[in-house]
């Protein structure tokens, strides 16, 4: 979900775990040039999301911590991409705490359908997150220093 922390906590946790970073949505701005919110109105939600599929399915997923856009979980390509070379790590913190969080959505770049609420969104993407995780955090009240610690510990045995 869009402020939960993925970029901060995933910087945080590269370092911890000596590898390197990658953050979707960067990768994808500057290899298109375009910020992500010039390139969901150049495209529509459909066009951008299949750029953004496109973008992960190639990518090397191998002594990395890659944080992906939210919207990347509605494709099953992209899930197994993820899924077969690395753990899938669903940050979670509750809706309230994200509405907290956030600012303009739209400026931030999220794939909202027309009309579409941050509780819909919500709604939408934590069962498909849920499915798809190999590990879930609860990062309710926690520094980005306790997520990265609690991220490493649900990481043992891995």
């Amino acid at each position: 979900m869009p402020g939960v922390g993925k970029s901060t906590v995933g910087v945080l946790l590269a370092k911890r775990l000596g590898r390197y970073f990658l953050d979707t949505d960067v990768l994808i701005q500057v290899a298109c040039e375009k910020s992500l919110r010039e390139l969901i109105t150049a495209h529509g939600m459909a066009g951008f999301c299949q750029i953004e599929q496109d973008y992960v399915t190639c990518i090397d997923i191998k002594k990395a911590v890659i944080a992906t856009g939210g919207s990347v979980v509605y494709y099953d390509s992209s899930m197994h991409a993820l899924k077969n070379d690395g753990v899938i790590v669903y940050l979670d913190l509750p809706l309230d705490e994200l509405e907290t969080r956030l600012g303009d959505l739209n400026a931030r770049g999220v794939v909202l359908e027309p009309g579409q609420t941050l509780a819909a969104l919500y709604a939408k993407r934590t069962p498909l997150y849920q499915q798809w995780a190999d590990v879930t955090v609860n990062l309710s009240g926690l520094t980005h220093e306790q997520a990265v610690e609690a991220v490493v510990v649900s990481l043992e045995g891995f």
